[in-house]
């Protein structure tokens, strides 16, 4: 088996650098912002907002480590969280005031200085009632807050995390800076009649993209002055050298077109690192990296000005500087993304309409330099088609051997027909790049959250639909639909379900309108001016500015709820082996004593999904069909204002909301426990799919996966031993060869050993480089809670 050996000891010192900080919060960027907000009070909230972003460029700390060659920070030091109190200040004075910091938690911990706990606790106070929770949380009706509570709906990312799930248009930057989208904003501006309706608005919506603009060029030129003030001090050659070049690229870009590799580089990380102090969103993705910026590779190469190893050197400096971006949750929502995610993608591969294949020499020269790196970032993801190179399969097939968990990978012959159903122009299908974990969207073109709006657990939905509603854990009283024991026949409890889609899917669509609304108060500026076409139309993407608005939320636990129903349809309703009664008692004991034990082995020995049974698989189907079916028929909040669909797509990407939704959730006739985890993305339930990977493949692959725009999610966990011998690896390149001849939608591999993650939670310390797929995204594992930790261990291991 291929290893990948970091050879630089630049990229070495950076690398451990960034491992070795423990994650911080910094009150910096909320005091900046909080400033800007009070100075600009009675501005237009574009005004404000972009006041408020050039108030945080041009004073927050900044600083280039030593060996950087790809400089720009995030906050006042690598791994530590800006404040975003323009979202939510609730659970940020919650925790503090009673736990006294955020690092009390299980997993995903953050310790902000004792000494800023005072200012940050005066800075949400000024924000209580002005934060877009507070103004989201005063229009919820109270049937969407009971809803929340039961957990089987969950909307607090949309309101606590802002957005995000968007690619910017980096080919922009590249080709014509950032003054090049200055004067397209100018030139917009004189083409607005401010004689109609919104017309003043969309005046200062790009009046608000020139300052942005500006302030990031201006920021950058911060950099290119710090770089030439440390040149002057640095007594080494080689690092003066590099000094004065990045001086050089920071006064070029972002303003103006890149001229080399390098500078390309640093002008997509300038961008990308703006986006993510400008919003507190994240699946802020790059797109398809190897692409855009192969013209500036391609042309350094052949003039013999470039390096091969020196490009890769920036790569693995890139991907240290988007392994210090992070965001701080609350403890809450976390579990819904353990392990520190900011699921930053970059997709390499893929095919063009004309069916050739667009692998390039960068493409291998990316996958190279995330398999050596080995970090959680960026999200790794490769487009294979019918006819990618064989070498190119494989090259992905050695760097997932390693047990590194990327790259994920996908099939251009599903996705661009699944894009093309929703009205999608063959030409932007084709040009596609993941974002976040699995979801997809067109770089440049499409508004924001492919994926990410409201979670719906489908587990939930199948606790309630046997007890009419009631939910035992929280004594609420939700949708009346009858208990298990009423049900007369099997269709009685199918009306039942379709009537609990039906409900609480137009409940989750409300959450999302809520949500979206109030998100409108607080346009992302810069990103807007990268999205297509939100300059010619003067709005920001919230607003409708965006060609194509295709979004989607999660829905979480499918197989249980399949599993649940064929099991109540063959052992109670058909074949009368268990009473309704018998099974109504032991679910509402959580399968207690011996009897309880005895009717869950029956219904653990009924045949479950992942395995190729038809009569099973036509459960998932048919149950996910009852919700699509549903969300086909809403529109979001930009219908009408300009963007192509504004429908919906579905997910099966629940990230690892399938830990904290399933340990909500009561026990299940699938002969799952009370409060324990959920099955995990489309995959089957923890350790029921025994049939081999083949017969996983085909299950998923039932789903309706032209519908599932915002993600299909395939996790598949082997032994190391599986994949660690010539002819045991030709087995796993040819399971990957079945993936793409299926046209399989995603699929994804953990290699690592159950026994090695048990010995890791023992000790810690020692296991700390242990990277483990959690969901759509890769976390160290030593950094997940127990519970998600157990989740992963409980997956079944294939064999192949």
């Amino acid at each position: 088996m291929k290893e990948f050996v970091l050879k630089s000891e630049r990229v070495k010192k950076l690398r451990e650098s960034a491992l070795s900080k423990f994650p911080g919060v910094s009150v910096e960027r909320g005091r900046l912002l909080t400033k800007a907000y009070k100075e600009h009070e009675g501005k237009s909230k574009y005004i404000v907002r972009a006041y408020a972003v050039k108030e945080i460029l041009e004073n927050m700390t900044i600083y280039i480590k030593d060996g950087e060659l790809v400089v720009g920070n995030q906050s006042v030091d690598e791994r530590t969280a800006p404040l975003f109190p323009e979202y939510a200040v609730d659970w940020i004075i919650d925790e503090i005031k009673t736990k006294g910091n955020f690092d009390h938690r299980d997993g995903d911990k953050f310790r902000i200085p004792e000494e800023e706990i005072p200012e940050l606790l005066e800075i949400c106070e000024w924000w209580r009632g002005k934060t877009l929770k507070d103004k989201a949380h005063a229009q919820m009706p109270q049937e969407i807050k009971e809803a929340g509570i039961a957990k089987i709906i969950h909307g607090e990312g949309n309101m606590t995390s802002g957005d995000g799930h968007i690619v910017p248009d980096f080919k922009k930057v590249l080709t014509k800076g950032l003054k090049g989208v200055i004067e397209e904003a100018k030139a917009s501006m004189e083409k607005v009649d401010i004689t109609v309706y919104g017309g003043y608005n969309k005046i200062d919506f790009l009046k608000a993209v020139q300052i942005v603009a500006q302030a990031t060029i201006d920021f950058a030129h911060r950099f290119a002055n710090l770089a030439k003030e440390l040149a002057e001090k640095e007594t080494d050659s080689q690092r003066k050298e590099e000094l004065l070049q990045i001086h050089k690229n920071c006064l070029n870009v972002p303003e103006n077109p890149a001229q080399t590799f390098w500078e390309g580089v640093q002008a997509i990380w300038f961008i990308h690192l703006v986006i993510q102090i400008e919003s507190n969103g994240h699946s802020a993705s790059l797109g398809r990296v190897d692409q855009y910026l192969y013209p500036l590779y391609k042309k350094e190469v052949l003039e013999g000005d470039l390096d091969r190893e020196f490009a890769k050197e920036m790569l693995q400096c890139l991907w240290v500087k988007l392994y210090s971006v992070i965001k701080v949750r609350s403890t809450s929502h976390s579990g819904y993304g353990a392990g520190y995610p900011t699921y930053q993608n970059v997709t390499i591969g893929g095919s063009t309409p004309a069916g050739k294949d667009s692998t390039n020499e960068l493409s291998y020269l990316i996958l190279e330099s995330v398999g050596e790196n080995k970090l959680t970032q960026p999200n790794l993801s490769a487009r294979f088609h019918i006819n990618s190179p064989e070498k190119f399969i494989r090259k992905c097939a050695e760097v997932a051997a390693t047990g590194y968990g990327m790259p994920a990978m996908h099939t251009d012959e599903i996705i661009v027909p699944a894009l093309l159903n929703k009205g999608v122009k063959i030409e932007d299908a084709y040009n596609y790049s993941m974002v976040g974990c699995v979801e997809v969207a067109v770089p440049g073109k499409w508004g924001y959250r492919c994926t990410g709006m409201t979670f719906l657990n489908f587990v939930k939905a199948t606790e309630l639909v046997l007890t009419d509603g009631y939910d035992a854990r929280t004594g609420l009283q939700l949708l009346k639909a009858g208990k298990l024991t009423d049900y007369e026949t099997y269709d009685d409890l199918w009306e039942a379900w379709k009537k609990y889609m039906k409900h609480y899917t137009k409940l989750s669509v409300a959450l999302d309108a809520l949500s979206d609304t109030h998100l409108e108060e607080f346009p992302d500026i810069l990103l807007s001016s990268l999205i297509d076409d939100c300059i010619g139309r003067g709005l920001s993407a919230k607003e409708g500015g965006a060609v194509y608005d295709i979004i989607s939320g999660l829905q979480v636990g499918i197989a249980n709820a399949a599993n649940s129903l064929y099991a109540l349809k063959t052992t109670v309703f058909d074949n009368k082996i268990l009473t309704k009664e018998e099974v109504y008692n032991a679910l509402q004991t959580n399968y207690a004593g011996e009897n309880g034990q005895r009717i869950r082995k029956i219904l653990l020995e009924v045949p479950k999904y992942g395995n190729d049974i038809d009569e099973v698989d036509v459960f998932a189907t048919n149950i996910y069909w009852t919700y699509i079916d549903e969300i086909q028929k809403y529109h979001n909040t930009r219908y009408g204002r300009g963007p192509i669909n504004c429908g919906y797509g579905v997910s099966t990407s629940g990230i690892s909301s399938n830990v904290p939704m399933g340990t909500v959730s009561g026990a299940t006739p699938d002969g799952r426990y009370a409060y324990t985890p959920a099955a995990e993305g489309g995959s089957p339930t923890q350790g029921t799919d025994t049939n081999g990977p083949t017969a996983v493949l085909n299950s998923v692959n039932k789903l309706p996966t032209l519908m599932i725009t915002g993600g299909q999610l395939l996790n598949q966990k082997y032994p190391p031993e599986l994949v660690n011998t010539p002819e045991q690896f030709e087995k796993f390149v040819n399971v990957i060869k079945s993936f793409i001849s299926s046209k399989g939608w995603h699929i994804q591999f953990n290699i690592i050993s159950g026994k090695t993650l048990k010995q890791a939670q023992v000790e810690p310390e020692k296991h700390r480089d242990i990277i483990v797929r959690v969901a759509g995204y890769c976390a160290q594992f030593v950094t997940l809670d127990r519970t998600t930790q157990n989740d992963i261990i409980s997956r079944t291991e294939q064999r192949i």
